[in-house]
């Protein structure tokens, strides 16, 4: 009876915390709509990605469907998680908006692939390193994901599902790199993820990293243990606490097991069980002293041989594989990944020829061991034959990127990014095609780990780029060679220390001005060849070994000591005044911001912030573009288990400082801050999980959501003559914000306004082209923004239809719990029929002339539509049903702002707003003026372009009754074939009659032959001489400057004067037929009482 109270309790108190948890994310939305400026009101401002897709990234696991290995999921380290259902060919992130972008482990159920599970936060614990909330479980095929808990993980090892129970599921939950406590351990679920208990616990600081079932029995289960911490100043890779554990009980007790095991201190550990005799277990080990190595059992883990001592970095690799054909043959994923066939005495490496090095991650086919998936660093790759050759999948947009730089090339700037482990890169921000930017548009300007990189700003051949440790190199774009720039240590000095992410920029004082940190700040004015040393060394200059390590002082000798981190004690931020030359800040990763005003002879010091602790690394540093004693700093606390986003702003040049952070959220680690460069209040912030911008200098920020997924935003660019946004993504590439400025003009006022017009940019003109067709479904095109000019306004509210007006009444009458009057069903059909209502934008030239209507859907808030600058294209209506003003006519609605005619001529134009409702037409807001500029590119653009236009306007009139002809031609023949028919069934219709029915037939088919002419009868083949149709020279002249904006050519001329003579008596035809012969016939078949027959009005005497 006790314990069905206690499970009574139990569960009314896990109800009560879902239910206030529901209520919780309820009151948040609620709070959020009730502030006027949230991230709904500007969702229309979309960012795009630009890829590139080329380099790829960095990926954690696979979890391939045994059944149709065609289909399965990628876990990308900081990307997210993606589905393939055709091998590769195309992908579909389905992971991209939940609370973690840092992915470990994907597991899919064995009974059921639909069910899915994932675990957030990678699974190592080198220097750039995401976390997770917990794990997440999909039921319908990665559709859809709910999070079941163990949101304190931070870093999950890997989880295993009971091949005879899919409810039972163990998760390896690694905790935090960089802190104690957390949910570390091993934890068991029997509910498929409702409740968890832990089932092995090793201390605050040591959490569990593997966890396997052996095939044969799944009651007997490893796992291991992985006692690590990594901060900024240093990094433990192991201790006495990492560990092998055994478990013969379906994991519900363990021990641990030594027998034959280093006993030293162990780091980094990967396990795993041959399918092939699962007596045999594998363990690759890093220890300390140099004791890791490779080993084996033959007794189910109960002893190990050490049959090498290979081993390689426990904090990022360690992973090993068993062959499923071969009892003796185990993969090792590392950075040169390698096999053994001798159960691990001796090593093969993988070739790496056309391949990515730094892999982690490992799928090997059971039908087929010579087929093999493997990914790493440098994305994903297959091979057939067992890795002599492999196929790259190219088409995943996953790159991590540090930095981002941006030049102003014409007439589309390009984007600089240096990137982890996969170069530094240049490519363009956009191209002239309809298709959009491919990979092979992007250019390497350096290999490695890339970070900060520039363009010169009077000759873009000259790049500046950088790989880790400050290896900055100038890079000549115009014939590909580089020269390393260095700084050096001068005669007698001590060895700088470099951060690995050191910070470097060109001056906006003087173009051939550079500088960049180590310990100190360089300064060189003649592009990098030679350098001037503007500081003494400006961090604390503090031991790394002063500080404890989980609760200890750690000797030489322990496991990965410090290694792969940086030495500490370095600059990590660099900005300078644009306002007054030699007013420098610099930032270090110990927590010191200095101050020269007088370009380094001088620096003072600030070493402590409000509410942020001692030593915490100074992520950025930008100085105010309006106000020169005005700088902002951000810092970064993640690897000290500190995740508050700390953001501040001084006011007298770094000498106080005061807290901007405001409301952004508790998990929101600022990695980067921008200014914007017209409003001085707006200012943006990358976070660890996005990006925000604030209107009133950090009182409130707002998430910039649209179109980017939960990510880590390290790096932001402005390229100033778009007013674009730039943002370099930590593991989804580069992101474009196009034309951002409508945020400069959104206040509070605003809410008091019906509608607005923000400012238009000017749009440049030009003809898309197409890339290379036919290339197949794996080729990437990363999409342009949309063609034309960029129309932003703003709608209070969106006007509501009879429909909506009823279901809101409705809505509220049955909360209030009273009788809901029902809907006659003449009323629900007229709700049906009502003429929506919609926006109608004018374009007008400079002569006031309307060049265009385009029409929208109300949508409240900020919305964004294109005008492709083009006039009207001469058409038909073809309406099916009732008109709808808004639908089938692509992105501007029915008289829509895509698809026209020839381009417009290049000038000025305004845009004004109505709204359209219950038949009134009502002006919301001032027209708005623009500027349409043609991009010079054509070799030979017309004399006159103004030519082009005029006749243009002169085709589309002849068009207009051309096309109206030729649709009358054939409504005119399905009448008189309907005659016909109504005549033949009519008794005593007379034989003069049809007579005269056939002759308007044969004429009607005489005018069709004249207006189309006859088709081919095969595709291809050639019909025989005969008279060229009319629509065929009408054809040529309306679309021959579509894709054309040079002058008009002879043979349009001629085509147009032959129009001219031999339509106007298609034309008079058809008139008489419509106007004479037509109504006689129909007063004939009402005189001898035939068939109605369409478009006849019927006669009715009683």
């Amino acid at each position: 009876m006790k314990n069905v109270i206690l499970l009574m309790l139990a569960f009314l108190l896990t109800t009560n915390i879902q239910a206030q948890k529901k209520g919780d994310k309820d009151d948040e939305k609620k709070e959020e709509e009730k502030v006027f400026i949230n991230s709904g009101l500007v969702s229309s401002l979309k960012f795009r990605n630009i890829g590139p897709a080329w380099a790829s990234g960095r990926i954690a696991d696979f979890a391939v469907n045994q059944q149709n290995n065609k289909e399965y999921y990628v876990a990308v380290a900081s990307g997210h998680v993606w589905k393939t259902e055709n091998n590769g060919t195309t992908w579909s992130p389905v992971f991209d908006n939940y609370g973690a972008y840092s992915i470990a482990d994907v597991e899919c159920d064995p009974n059921n692939f639909n069910v899915v599970w994932v675990g957030t936060g990678e699974n190592n614990h080198q220097r750039a390193l995401g976390y997770g909330d917990g794990i997440y479980k999909s039921v319908d095929g990665g559709k859809s994901f709910k999070n079941m808990g163990l949101k304190q993980s931070r870093q999950i090892g890997g989880i295993v599902i009971d091949p005879r129970n899919s409810n039972i599921v163990f998760v390896a939950a690694e905790g935090s790199a960089w802190g104690p406590g957390g949910e570390r351990g091993l934890y068991k679920t029997t509910d498929g993820g409702e409740t968890w208990k832990k089932v092995l616990e090793i201390s605050e600081n040591t959490g569990v990293n593997n966890v396997k079932i052996d095939p044969s029995n799944p009651d007997i289960m490893y796992a291991t243990s992985e006692q690590r911490r990594r901060h900024w100043f240093g990094k433990i890779g192991g201790g006495p606490e990492s560990a092998v554990y055994k478990s013969v009980d379906g994991g519900e007790t363990w021990n641990k097991i030594v027998k034959g095991l280093p006993s030293v201190d162990m780091g980094g550990m990967g396990i795993d069980i041959s399918p092939v005799d699962p007596n045999v277990v594998y363990l690759i080990v890093e220890a300390a002293e140099g004791k890791g190595g490779f080993f084996r059992s033959t007794n189910k883990g109960e002893s190990w041989d050490n049959m090498s001592d290979y081993t390689s970095s426990g904090q990022y690799y360690n992973e090993i594989y068993c062959d499923p054909k071969n009892v003796d043959k185990v993969y090792s994923v590392e950075t040169v990944s390698r096999f053994t066939k001798d159960g691990g005495k001796t090593w093969t490496t993988i070739s790496t020829d056309g391949r990515h090095v730094d892999d982690h991650a490992l799928w090997i086919d059971t039908k087929d061991a010579e087929h093999y998936i493997i990914g790493g660093d440098g994305g994903i790759y297959e091979t057939w034959d067992g890795g002599a050759t492999f196929d790259f999948k190219e088409n995943l947009p996953i790159t991590q990127f540090y930095r981002v730089n941006v030049d102003n090339a014409l007439p589309f700037y390009n984007v600089y990014g240096g990137t982890q482990d996969n170069n530094s890169m240049v490519g363009p921000s956009r191209n002239l095609t309809r298709d959009g930017v491919l990979n092979d548009e992007w250019l390497v300007t350096l290999g490695g780990d890339g970070f900060w990189i520039a363009a010169d700003p009077n000759d873009p051949n000259i790049i500046y780029t950088e790989y880790q440790y400050g290896n900055v190199s100038r890079f000549d774009k115009k014939s590909g060679e580089g020269i390393s720039i260095k700084p050096r240590e001068r005669k007698g000095e001590l060895t700088y220390k470099w951060n690995w992410n050191a910070p470097m920029f060109l001056s906006s004082h003087k173009p051939t001005r550079l500088y960049i940190a180590a310990n100190k700040v360089f300064r060189s004015d003649d592009r990098g060849n030679s350098w001037q040393v503007i500081s003494d060394d400006l961090t604390t200059q503090t031991d790394r070994n002063s500080f404890l390590v989980m609760g200890k002082y750690w000797p030489a000798e322990a496991v990965a000591k410090d290694i792969s981190t940086s030495q500490w004690g370095t600059i990590v931020a660099l900005d300078e005044s644009k306002l007054k030359e030699g007013l420098l800040y610099a930032g270090t990763d110990d927590g010191v911001i200095s101050v020269t005003e007088n370009g380094g002879q001088s620096w003072a010091q600030v070493k402590s912030f409000p509410g942020v602790p001692q030593y915490t690394y100074v992520s950025e540093l930008c100085a105010d573009r309006f106000d020169e004693n005005v700088v902002y700093a951000a810092f970064n606390g993640i690897q000290s288990d500190d995740f508050k986003p700390y953001i501040f702003k001084s006011t007298d040049k770094g000498k106080t400082w005061t807290s901007i952070a405001g409301n952004l959220p508790e998990n929101g680690t600022v990695h980067t801050i921008v200014q914007d460069f017209k409003r001085k209040e707006l200012l943006f912030a990358g976070t660890e999980f996005g990006i925000y911008f604030t209107i009133d200098n950090g009182k409130n920020w707002v998430q910039l959501k649209s179109g980017l997924p939960t990510i880590a935003v390290y790096d932001i660019a402005i390229q100033e003559r778009e007013s674009d946004l730039v943002i370099a993504t930590f593991g989804r590439g580069f992101y474009i914000l196009d034309n951002y400025s409508p945020l400069r003009e959104i206040s509070e006022d605003l809410k008091e306004k019906e509608a607005q017009i923000f400012p238009v940019k000017d749009a440049l003109m030009f003809v898309q082209t197409s890339n290379k067709d036919n290339q197949g479904s794996t080729y990437y095109k990363a999409p342009n923004p949309d063609f034309g000019a960029t129309i932003t306004y703003y709608l209070k509210e969106a006007p509501k239809t009879k429909k909506e007006i009823r279901k809101e009444k409705e809505k509220e009458l049955f909360k209030e719990g009273k009788p809901i009057p029902q809907p006659t069903w003449r009323e629900l059909e007229l709700e049906e029929k009502e003429e929506k209502p919609h926006l109608i934008f004018t374009i007008y030239d400079s002569e006031n002339n309307v060049v265009r209507q385009i029409t929208q859907s109300p949508s409240k808030g900020v919305n964004r539509m294109n005008w492709d600058m083009r006039y009207a294209m001469p058409t038909t209506t073809n309406v099916s049903g009732s008109f709808s003003p808004v639908e089938g006519g692509g992105r501007g609605g029915r008289r829509g702002g895509g698809g026209g005619g020839i381009l417009v001529m290049p000038g000025k134009y305004k845009v004004d707003m109505q709204l359209w409702q219950n038949g009134e037409l009502k002006k919301l807001a001032e027209p708005v003026e623009f500027t349409c500029r043609k991009l010079d590119n054509t070799t030979l653009p017309a004399a006159d372009y103004n030519e082009n236009v005029q006749f243009a306007r002169q085709v589309n009139k002849l068009a207009i009754a051309m096309q109206g002809s030729n649709r009358l031609l054939g409504e005119l023949t399905s009448k008189v074939e309907n005659m016909k028919q109504a005549i033949y069934t009519t008794p005593g219709a007379s034989q003069d009659l049809m007579n005269k029915a056939r002759a308007l037939s044969v004429e009607l088919e005489s005018l069709n032959f004249k207006l189309n002419g006859v088709a081919a009868k095969a595709s291809g083949e050639e019909t025989p001489p005969a008279q060229v149709p009319l629509n065929d020279r009408l054809g040529d002249i309306t679309y021959a400057h579509m894709g054309s904006t040079s002058g008009i050519t002879g043979t349009e001329k001629m085509n147009y004067e032959i129009l001219k003579e031999e339509f106007p008596p298609v034309l008079d035809t058809l008139k008489r037929i419509v106007e004479t012969d037509i109504p006689a016939l129909e007063t004939e078949l009402n005189k001898i009482g035939a068939p109605w027959t369409p478009g006849r009005l019927p006669v009715w005497k009683e």
